[in-house]
């Protein structure tokens, strides 16, 4: 069995992304961040210490899509050209979806992923000061896509 990322020593290689053509490329994520009933209501009324907990959720994902190159190694560097993440509170915790996109010769699955991991860290570090039992669950890739352009 043959690893791209793996060169002929054995040693951990870059893939060389060069001959493969420009295309429209997009990734879905989604993940879930488990909080007791007191938490969801500080949140709901906005009254976590720390301040906006969905507001500054998102905007922690979408600064991590853009540095997932430095986080993950062997991820290359991409013109991300749409980064959304959406924090959704529930009845027992928040949701968290990421939509990223570029133009680009690599998928962005990593920077899906990495968005809505940084998001639920996020809401973990805002809230731990009042639940000490929350856990993170189901972070997993939704779609991927890719299209000539």
């Amino acid at each position: 069995m043959e690893f791209s990322h793996i060169d002929d020593k054995g040693k951990a290689n870059m893939v060389d992304v060069g001959n493969k053509p420009n295309q429209q490329r997009q990734a879905k994520a989604a993940g879930f961040i488990r909080l007791n009933k007191e938490v969801v209501r500080l949140i709901q009324e906005n009254q976590i210490k720390k301040g906006d907990v969905l507001t500054l959720s998102e905007i922690a994902g979408i600064q991590a899509a853009k540095q997932t190159q430095h986080l993950i190694p062997l991820c290359h560097t991409l013109m991300l050209t749409k980064v959304d993440v959406k924090a959704t509170l529930t009845d027992n915790g928040v949701k968290v979806e990421s939509l990223v996109k570029c133009v680009g010769q690599t998928g962005v699955e990593m920077e899906a992923l990495t968005a809505v991991s940084v998001a639920l860290l996020t809401v973990y570090d805002m809230c731990k000061a009042v639940d000490k039992e929350m856990e993170i669950s189901s972070i997993k890739l939704i779609e991927k896509t890719k299209k000539d352009i």
